[in-house]
């Protein structure tokens, strides 16, 4: 499978509709990103079952500054619309394909109770403070 763009407009239909999106945050500029290029394109051919998106930077800054990308490549893994990993640097195939089935192995519901846990932690911290809870 190709990669897909991603934009501000179709980003969270591209999420919400898919269970596991790789997405490489990447900019034409970053020697880096085009050395990752080939293997993430390699790799989304061998992984067809998944979705692999790319964010340009540069065209997307809001999503950069969303994801609080401050280093490119950066390499994104969301399942079941919950990031599970978010790491720079340009990945080596073996290194991407670890990634990749890690991701794959990983108990959603354990993710999902742990994330919960963790929100309402905040919420007990932030109460317990007087503070907002970030969203």
């Amino acid at each position: 499978m190709s990669t897909v763009e991603l934009t501000k407009e179709n980003f969270n239909e591209v999420v919400s509709s898919n269970d596991f999106v790789l997405i490489d945050f990447w900019a034409e500029w970053c020697g880096p990103c085009r050395s990752f290029a080939p293997v993430y394109d390699k790799a989304s051919e061998r992984h067809d079952d998944l979705v692999f998106g790319k964010v340009d930077t540069e065209a997307q800054p809001e999503l950069a500054a969303a994801f609080g990308i401050s280093s490119i490549p950066t390499l994104m893994v969301i399942r079941e619309r919950i990031a599970v990993f978010g790491e720079p640097g340009a990945l080596p195939a073996p290194a991407l394909e670890d990634v990749i089935e890690q991701a794959r192995g990983l108990d959603m519901e354990q993710v999902r109770a742990s994330v919960a846990e963790q929100a309402a932690a905040r919420t007990e911290q932030s109460s317990d403070t007087g503070e907002q809870p970030e969203g």
